[in-house]
């Protein structure tokens, strides 16, 4: 390193526990906070030229107040939580990571995914309660459940997340169809590629691995939505916003889906008010806080990378 590295984590918290922060609080002088609100961001980044942030909001009233920053690294793929062009206006270098949480957010993809195909829910209470251990026969098939062998599956956004699904999806015995939503990607082997209406109409299970911008907000609006079939499951690991999520508890009220498995939601923690609370049939919703993309195994990654991009930026590698 050339000069002093004082670095601040903001919200620390969103990736301990893990066992190798010290690639990182090695480079210099470390200050780690488990979360900070919007109030308090320039007290705390004031005096540091490194700010380390995953969901904390880095913008214009941050930048200007504090002028010794020169590089925001995200631990996170995502960078809508920093006003890119102003940094970039201001000289100060912005770097994420990429790639780290593939294999976590694919396999939590399944998880989520055969928890509702196979009725976990329903088979497990069925068990837990009693209930089987008073049957005088031995199996119980008080739910159907269907093999994904020769289910359509359907991907939305075939970045690295969607490549490595629509692997694992044909593994098993799926027909593996997508759409791209950036324009990018629309020639990947072995996979076709439709429009998002077919799509929607086609496929038995929708999962959905693009990130949150201009052309994805809202996607999944109510009509489209409805194009799915009453038989379909929808599965969101990219972000919340995409979904119209009142519209989604609306369908699976009315029994116009058969299921849906959300990581990510519109607010986050989710909001105490939000109609996904309150569907009638809770075992076709299967919501998880946001945890796909952390395995312990991707969290490590995540840090080494970010230790990375510091030790890069001071270097001049």
């Amino acid at each position: 390193m050339n000069q002093p590295v004082k670095m601040v984590f903001l919200d620390a918290v969103t990736v301990e526990p893990v066992d190798n922060l010290a690639e990182i609080s090695s480079l210099g002088e470390y200050t780690g906070y488990p979360a900070t609100p919007p109030a308090r961001r320039i007290e705390r980044i004031r005096g540091h030229n490194v700010v380390i942030t995953n969901k904390v909001g880095i913008d214009r009233e941050v930048l200007d107040a504090c002028p010794e920053v020169e590089l925001v690294c995200i631990v996170a793929t995502g960078m809508n939580n920093v006003d890119l062009d102003y940094a970039a206006q201001k000289g100060v270098a912005v770097k994420n990571v990429a790639g780290y949480s593939t294999e976590s957010v694919t396999q939590c993809t399944f998880a989520m995914l055969f928890y509702l195909l196979n009725a976990s829910r329903y088979y497990d209470d069925f068990v837990k309660s009693g209930r089987y251990a008073a049957s005088p026969v031995f199996t119980h098939l008080g739910r159907k459940f269907h093999e994904l062998a020769g289910l359509q599956f359907g991907i939305i956004g075939m970045g690295a997340i969607g490549r490595r699904v629509a692997d694992v999806a044909s593994a098993f015995g799926a027909r593996v169809a997508y759409t791209s939503t950036s324009g990018k990607n629309l020639d990947v082997p072995g996979y076709a590629c439709l429009p998002l209406e077919d799509l929607l109409g086609r496929s038995d299970i929708v999962s959905i691995h693009c990130p949150l911008n201009d052309r994805t907000r809202n996607l999944l609006s109510e009509s489209r939505l409805a194009l799915m079939k009453p038989t379909a499951y929808l599965l969101n690991m990219g972000r919340g916003g995409i979904v119209d999520e009142a519209a989604l508890a609306r369908l699976l009220d009315r029994d116009r889906l058969a299921g849906a498995a959300l990581d990510v939601l519109s607010s986050e923690p989710i909001a105490a008010a939000s109609p996904l609370l309150s569907v009638r049939n809770p075992e076709k919703l299967y919501i998880t806080p946001h945890i796909a993309w952390a395995s312990v195994e991707a969290r490590r990654r995540l840090i080494s990378c970010t230790a990375r991009n510091i030790q890069s930026h001071f270097s001049g590698a």
